[in-house]
């Protein structure tokens, strides 16, 4: 089981990776992996001396192909133990949490194999005992439009 915890804010150099909960006007952004048939967020590592906003305009880019966005900080969190996709930590890992309204996309180039612009969670998440906690935290910060909210 995974331990999620959610900060104002925690010290920049403990920031290892960020995930951005995305929208369009069409609904919610995830992505799907081309080696997974299951969904996650928009985010990814950040990159040695890379401010961790830079790190989330790249991995935007690079897994929703934005090229036209909005983006702002919402919070801080950490994550230990199975984090799912067969993956397990037994260390908290410390993220940031995005909220980006994209405006304009290209075409995807990188390892991302498909878009999913939904209203719904899905049910095959990558993460599945983060990335929904991650979403409704967006939408209590109040990051979140109304139109196309997460289920209560």
């Amino acid at each position: 089981m995974a331990k999620v915890k959610f900060y104002d804010t925690v010290a920049d150099d403990l920031l290892g990776f960020v995930v951005i909960a995305a929208r369009t006007r069409e609904g919610w952004v995830l992505c799907r992996h081309r080696d997974r048939d299951t969904y996650e967020l928009p985010g990814g590592h950040r990159e040695p001396g890379e401010p961790i906003l830079a790190a989330a305009k790249r991995e935007l880019w690079e897994e929703t192909g934005a090229v036209d966005f909005s983006i702002e900080p919402v919070c801080a969190y950490s994550v230990q133990g199975e984090l799912g996709a067969g993956r397990r930590s037994e260390e908290t890992t410390f993220g940031m949490v995005y909220f980006a309204e994209i405006f304009t996309q290209e075409e995807l180039r990188h390892e991302i194999a498909q878009l999913l612009v939904t209203r719904c969670l899905p049910d095959r998440w990558t993460y599945p005992q983060v990335h929904p906690l991650i979403l409704a935290e967006v939408q209590r910060r109040g990051h979140s439009p109304k139109e196309g909210a997460l289920p209560e």
